[in-house]
């Protein structure tokens, strides 16, 4: 859906940043995203190519910038991304979710009856409407659930917002937890950026990248753009039919491009249209977030897997980005992405009908 430029809020307007041209625009965003992600490398924090760029963005954007990421390249960036945390899959997850899945299945319904619940909440005090808070609230993968919000009538805008939000919220802590909490010390280790390049295992993955992203689009699947490349290429790797292979410096791209999707999202008239329910908003996503941190503390307990790995595997969102932080750092990435995965897919299932369900009761009958 695209709404005329004079009826849509959030269209980008021509003030302060926004009055340069499209070139000038987009070298300020270069710019500022190469000095955040050094400064942020320079201090350890993992996923700082992520980070930098949708600070950067952020900035851009609340500062009045029009330029917006091409769609083709952000869903270029989702379907190599997720190509690349295939490779970290291994045949031992399917043991350990075997032995333990009815925690995780608890862990799973937990956040999502935790987000429903702050949806129903900003909704019952009549911050938002009903099916728009739902949405906003729900934990699953951003960009799935603004295309679900669309399809149940919600209002878009602020379900992006909420959404984004969030994403932003659960990034930066969830680096900083990474670089200050659990035992990751120092810088992290050098990138060679300019490495050897062998070219059959390199195409082979940038044909599963390809048809994997093209195939997810088509069928429709939620995320599907990251969730198809990346569950064929885990398939293929286990199966010994595939060596992915992707240069250091074409992951940094995706990573910005992914970063400057979130944070050119933030503009002044999204921020006014959202302004009685930012408070709120960040209330139940710091809410969420720790609640998220009670039930890794659980998977720490039961399960005995490291801290981090269990905070990021229970983290409410956004996949992609969760995916490239623990990439990023010395977690079980198999672990983390089994859990996300499957929270993903519980929401696509029943999300729809819990949202309807809710709302319905949220809004009192006339």
């Amino acid at each position: 859906m695209t709404p005329e430029p004079s009826e849509d809020p959030s269209a980008p307007v021509a003030s302060g940043i926004g009055r340069w041209t499209i070139a000038m625009q987009w070298g300020c965003l270069l710019l500022l995203s190469s000095a955040f992600a050094a400064g942020l490398e320079l201090t350890g924090i993992p996923a700082a190519l992520l980070m930098g760029p949708m600070v950067a963005g952020a900035i851009v954007g609340m500062n009045g910038g029009t330029i917006r990421l091409p769609r083709p390249a952000f869903l270029c960036a989702q379907a190599l991304i997720g190509t690349m945390i295939a490779e970290s899959i291994h045949p031992g997850i399917i043991g350990t979710f075997l032995g333990n899945w009815p925690l995780f299945l608890a862990v799973v319904l937990s956040v999502i009856a935790m987000s429903t619940l702050s949806g129903f909440v900003i909704s019952k005090l009549n911050i938002l409407p009903g099916t728009t808070a739902i949405w906003g609230s729900s934990a699953g993968a951003a960009t799935s659930m603004l295309v679900m919000a669309d399809a149940y009538g919600a209002d878009v805008r602020l379900v992006a917002f909420m959404q984004y939000l969030r994403v932003v919220f659960v990034a930066a802590a969830a680096s900083l937890v990474a670089r200050y909490w659990a035992g990751i010390d120092g810088p992290l280790p050098e990138i060679d950026w300019f490495g050897p390049i062998h070219p059959v295992p390199f195409l082979e993955t940038l044909a599963i990248a390809v048809v994997g992203g093209l195939l997810g689009k088509w069928l429709r699947i939620p995320a599907g753009v990251f969730l198809v490349p990346f569950l064929l290429g885990s398939a293929l790797s286990i199966g010994g039919m595939l060596v992915i292979e992707i240069p250091e410096w074409l992951l940094a791209i995706s990573y910005a491009m992914l970063g400057w999707n979130i944070g050119l999202g933030f503009t002044r008239p999204i921020l006014a249209h959202a302004r009685r329910a930012l408070l709120p908003t960040i209330v139940s996503i710091l809410v969420l977030m720790s609640f998220s941190g009670l039930l890794a503390y659980i998977l720490v307990r039961v399960v005995g897997i490291d801290p981090l790995t269990a905070y990021l595997a229970t983290s409410p969102g956004g996949m992609d980005s969760i995916a490239i932080i623990a990439a990023s750092s010395n977690v079980d990435v198999p672990f983390v992405m089994a859990l996300q995965t499957a929270r993903l897919l519980m929401v696509m299932a029943v999300g729809p009908s819990l949202a309807r369900f809710v709302a319905s009761r949220a809004i009192p009958p006339k």
